[in-house]
């Protein structure tokens, strides 16, 4: 006879397997997936602060904000650890008008970068950057000055065009963006605006923060990203690496004397931007080996085409980002996609039709700088 402590956990070991074979689905291809086993799962707040409203709280007027305090400017997490985890987690930090949904399923169904490098075996940990998405509690609102700050949110073509989908309403002829009017709903279904105003250096005091609590991890970073990332190990001595997926649409960094003029474009609010630290804080970006990656149809002269040419400033500010952090002693590359043949990359790379190449490269790397 069975004993009851035995019985109770095959019955828990079998629930557990059905529960992940459920999971398992198959990919659009037909090609079944293998399961994805964790250790655990969960999420946490990190960083924030407080404020009180002046005078004095009455239950009789208790909806009022009087002698009240509000919680806000905090970044929320969700992270998965795999069965038998590589040594250093991988954090994904999102764009402008994004969330964490940046990294998880593509617009088309197939894995993200979340599961992408959870089969691969690293732990992951998605955020939702202060007063966005799930994170959306503000201390400060916005001033009307972003105009992703704004219901309704009409940028349906805006978006379009500077994520290099195409021209609108046309896609590029190259284009890896997936197939189908299903996915451009999706893609335009996922924005979201900010809940108060856009603070890079309070995005960066929560993700050093997140650091200081995981230790060594990994960095990915998305578009506006970038510059939250720059930032980031100027607060913490726990980023081992970052990957930094077209950076762009708000400041680079460079030394102090050292900010380059940004290459000027057709339509001046799409320039790119940089920022000035002194060189002991910028040095202290250098000691963090960094990867930077950029999809195609990005011009290669001025343009009236708003995508291309808005990317053609920024990949050029990146390339001079890249030349002084390696100047001043850092580890830093830049990948052009179509240089090495790979083709159509959009703005969004990581959920574009080749991901598991872009994902593939990027492995490379690491195992490169061995965080692998």
């Amino acid at each position: 006879m069975i004993k009851k402590s035995l019985l109770t956990a095959l019955l828990v070991a079998f629930m557990a397997s059905s529960a992940v074979s459920a999971y398992a689905v198959s990919a659009p291809s037909g090609e079944k997936q293998a399961p994805i086993v964790l250790e655990t799962q969960g999420s946490f707040t990190v960083g924030g602060a407080t404020l009180t409203h002046p005078g004095t709280f009455s239950r009789e007027h208790f909806l009022e904000p009087q002698g009240q305090t509000a919680y806000g400017d905090h970044a929320y997490v969700f992270y998965q650890i795999p069965v038998n985890a590589k040594p250093f987690p991988i954090v994904f930090q999102h764009g402008g008008a994004q969330t964490k949904r940046t990294w998880e399923t593509t617009l088309d169904g197939r894995d993200g970068f979340q599961n992408i490098f959870l089969r691969k075996g690293y732990a992951v940990y998605l955020l939702d950057q202060p007063r966005m998405g799930e994170a959306g509690l503000a201390l400060k609102a916005d001033a009307g000055q972003n105009p992703y700050a704004q219901n309704p949110l009409f940028a349906d073509k805006t978006l379009f065009e500077l994520c290099r989908i195409g021209v609108f309403p046309n896609r590029f002829e190259t284009s890896q963006f997936p197939k189908g009017q299903a996915a451009l709903e999706a893609f335009q279904r996922s924005w979201t605006t900010y809940a108060g105003q856009l603070d890079d250096d309070l995005n960066a005091q929560a993700l050093g923060k997140l650091f200081d609590r995981i230790g060594p991890a990994i960095l990915f970073t998305h578009s506006m990203g970038g510059t939250i990332g720059w930032r980031t190990p100027m607060l913490t001595e726990n980023v081992k690496a970052i990957v930094a997926f077209e950076p762009g649409g708000t400041p680079f960094i460079f030394p102090e004397g050292e900010v380059p003029e940004a290459l000027p474009t057709t339509y001046a609010p799409v320039v790119a931007t940089a920022k000035a630290v002194s060189l002991e804080t910028f040095q202290k970006l250098c000691r963090v080996p960094m990867l930077l990656i950029y999809g195609d149809n990005i011009a290669k002269n001025s343009s009236e085409e708003i995508g291309p040419d808005k990317w053609r400033s920024e990949m050029d500010m990146a390339q001079k980002f890249v030349a002084a952090v390696n100047r001043h002693g850092g580890k830093a590359e830049l990948i052009h996609l179509p240089e090495i043949g790979i083709r159509g990359n959009t703005h969004f790379l990581m959920s574009d039709l080749n991901n598991l190449e872009i994902a593939e490269l990027t492995q490379k790397w690491l195992a490169k700088h061995h965080l692998d």
